[in-house]
C-alpha cells in the first residue's frame, strides 16, 4: 500500500483569482491525487467561479505548509510525507503567482456548493517526481473563508 497524505489550508479567506494550494512532489517519486475539494463557511451569497487543477512550470510564492498542521499523514504508520515543503513547494494561498502549465481538470462551482473533485482510477492526475500542481480559483470567488485540499498517495518506489 502506497502511503497516503493530506494537504490542507485549514480555512482562510480568499476574494481573487489565486492557487489557493500548492503541492510539489518530492526527490523520491511521484505523487497521484486522489481527492480534492474547495468549500466555504462564511457566506451565504451565491456567486460563480471557476476552479482548476494545474501543473505548474515555475512554483507560487505561498505560506509555508507545516506538517502535522496542513499537511497529515492518512495513517499514523505511515512514514513522513516526501512532500517538499517551502515558499516555492508545498502550501497555500499564494502571494505571487508562479506559472502555469497545463489545466488538467476545471469546472465551475458555486460559492454555496463548493466543488470536489473525486476520479475514478484512470482519471488520477500524476504529478512526477519534483512536480508541482496547484488548486487554483480561475475567477475570483467571492470573499469567503475557503476551505480547500488535495489528498494524495505517495508512489515510492513505483
Amino acid at each position: 500500500m502506497f502511503p497516503a497524505y493530506i494537504l490542507r489550508n485549514g480555512g482562510v479567506t480568499i476574494a481573487t483569482a489565486i492557487t489557493a494550494l500548492q503541492l510539489k512532489a518530492g526527490v523520491n517519486g511521484p505523487i497521484e491525487i486522489i481527492r480534492a475539494w474547495a468549500t466555504q463557511a462564511s457566506s451565504t451569497t451565491s456567486a460563480q467561479c471557476g476552479v482548476a487543477l494545474v501543473r505548474k512550470t515555475a512554483a507560487a510564492t505561498v505560506t509555508i505548509a507545516v506538517a502535522g498542521t496542513n499537511l497529515n499523514k492518512l495513517n499514523p504508520m505511515f512514514p513522513t510525507s516526501d512532500a517538499s515543503l517551502g515558499v516555492s513547494a508545498s502550501g497555500f494561498t499564494a502571494s505571487v503567482e508562479g506559472t502555469d502549465g497545463d489545466i488538467l481538470f476545471d469546472q465551475g462551482l458555486n460559492a454555496l456548493g463548493g466543488w470536489l473533485y473525486a476520479p475514478v482510477p484512470e482519471e488520477r492526475i500524476v504529478v512526477p517526481q519534483a512536480g508541482i500542481i496547484g488548486l487554483k480559483f480561475l475567477d475570483a470567488p467571492g470573499s469567503a473563508k475557503w476551505y480547500c485540499g488535495i489528498v494524495f498517495r505517495e508512489l515510492r518506489g513505483g
